[in-house]
């Protein structure tokens, strides 16, 4: 069965981080989406020194802490989710994982939880 690189195609941007913060990965979501911040050359850069407050104490609690974030913006006029979560291999804290999701104006919410 063929591989298929489906982190290319999905239409979310996805970053990827090592655990000191360096970029090591962009989907070509992510490169087109970081354009105007140097798109594809961003590979290799630190993402924690490129924030400022507070946005910078943030993302270094992220790091520390090895935490989740997750929240909604509204960027050049649409909606998106931001899921920032850290990924682990062999039980060892290697980085960050960031997806902005674009979202549709409306959606359906459904609680699964209720009879």
């Amino acid at each position: 069965m063929e591989k298929i690189n489906w982190s290319k195609y999905f239409p979310a941007a996805i970053t990827v981080t090592n655990e000191n913060g360096t970029v090591v990965e962009m989907n070509d979501f992510s490169v087109e989406s970081y354009r105007k911040d140097g798109g594809a050359n961003l590979i290799g850069d630190n993402v924690i020194e490129c924030h400022k407050e507070p946005s910078l104490s943030k993302v270094k609690k992220l790091y520390e802490e090895h935490a989740l974030n997750v929240y909604t913006i509204t960027k050049n006029g649409k909606k998106k989710l931001i899921y920032q979560a850290p990924y682990f291999v062999e039980g060892r804290f290697s980085g960050m994982v960031e997806i902005s999701l674009p979202l549709p104006d409306e959606m359906p919410h459904y609680d699964r939880d209720k009879k």
